[in-house]
């Protein structure tokens, strides 16, 4: 799991309070239901959510237009979804890694995006064109990678997990206390995405994003799970459980003769996600079973508590995050949320737009104006001038 910092020059930054702001946007000028869905969008889009007044106008522009995938490569969810795994340009981005220690001797690293620096592994397509873009807006940029990602070092026998807020809190105050001026913010994908809202809504270091993004979230971790053992996810499964246990095997020597109920074998040896929790993730963390822990780990039990900005874009046909885990209901009942739904786009994919097939993904241009333009209402400037927090699966 990897998360990314944005920050611009301090010197521009100004603090604010992390909350919808009543200036933030003209009254909107499309249809609203009572239920919190916006009307004044193209029909190919689902568009909901209690901050609709606020957030629309933003990306008006975006939700106006049809959503058409590229032919061929976003016509399958599972050909869209690897297609943008393995074939989408990658950025020239040069970063430079810091090793941060956590509260309990552990380690992560930040690469921050640099001009003097090299390419380092790990880090995928779909977060260096975000990177890319930002930069490109004048806003400063880092990464986080969790324990063991993108060739993090692991220095204690814990890795992360779907839960696990400390690391991520870490990084907010090292962040902070770097640029305690400069206003924050984040974006996350797929399990990145779980997380980032699980911390906006049940940290009180959450509040000190002035906005955030959501994108692929599974949602509930328990129904991810379930699609994840049928049919062709079960490859997604097997990939991701291959490479969960490669990281353990790399750093094996630390859980030696660990005791208690660990089963490091059947970790390190993993057929499926749910082997890897149940012989580690599930025993570091203390839960006593799988779906127990899967259960704990589900930011729809947090999206109700979110009170900064946050836009949460999801792909119906997403094999990996599930149309159905989406908690369409408390959305609409929180007034800082507003969900965006494309009827294509698979996992991360989002092949369509004006960059298709190989540039950056449809979400890009709409991500990049909703915070830009929340930067601009806190900062009273039209130039990028914030902090981006960036959060992405393994």
């Amino acid at each position: 799991m990897a998360i990314s910092l944005l920050a611009s020059p301090p010197t521009l930054i100004r603090h604010s309070r992390v909350r919808v702001a009543p200036t933030m946007a003209a009254p909107i000028t499309g249809d609203l239901t009572t239920a919190g869905e916006f009307k004044d969008h193209h029909p190919s889009l689902e568009v909901l959510g209690g901050a609709t007044h606020s957030f629309c106008p933003i990306i008006k522009t975006h939700l106006v237009r049809p959503y058409n995938h590229f032919p061929v490569f976003g016509s399958n969810r599972h050909i869209e979804t690897i297609f943008a795994s393995f074939f989408r340009e990658i950025p020239d981005v040069k970063l430079k890694r810091e090793c941060l220690r956590t509260p309990d001797d552990g380690t992560v690293t930040l690469d921050w995006v640099s001009g003097d620096a090299g390419n380092l592994p790990g880090n995928t397509p779909i977060l260096l064109h975000m990177l890319v873009r930002a930069r490109n807006k004048g806003w400063r940029v880092v990464v986080f990678n969790s324990r063991g990602c993108a060739d993090s070092p692991v220095t204690t026998p814990q890795m992360y997990s779907a839960s696990f807020l400390g690391d991520l809190d870490a990084v907010v105050n090292h962040v902070v206390a770097r640029y305690p001026k400069a206003n924050l913010y984040g974006v996350g994908w797929s399990m990145g995405a779980n997380l980032l809202v699980q911390y906006l809504g049940k940290e009180a270091g959450g509040r000190r994003f002035s906005g955030a993004v959501s994108m692929c979230n599974p949602f509930d971790l328990v129904m991810s799970d379930e699609d994840l053992c049928k049919g062709f996810n079960r490859i997604y499964n097997r990939s991701l459980a291959k490479a969960l246990s490669g990281i353990l095997k790399k750093h094996l020597m630390l859980f030696e003769d660990i005791g208690g109920d660990y089963n490091i074998p059947l970790a390190a040896n993993a057929q499926t996600i749910r082997d890897y929790d149940d012989g580690l993730t599930r025993v570091s963390f203390g839960f006593k079973s799988v779906d127990e822990y899967l259960q704990n780990s589900c930011s729809a039990n947090f999206i109700k508590y979110v009170r900064t900005p946050l836009l949460c874009i999801q792909a119906k046909n997403d094999p990996i995050a599930p149309d159905r885990a989406i908690p369409r209901e408390d959305i609409k009942g929180n007034p800082n949320c507003l969900l965006v739904v494309t009827p294509k786009g698979g996992h991360l994919g989002w092949v369509a737009g004006e960059n298709a097939p190989r540039g950056c993904p449809w979400t890009d241009p709409m991500v990049m104006d909703f915070l830009q333009h929340l930067e601009n209402e806190r900062s009273g400037t039209h130039q990028g001038t914030g902090n981006l927090l960036q959060s992405v699966n393994v």
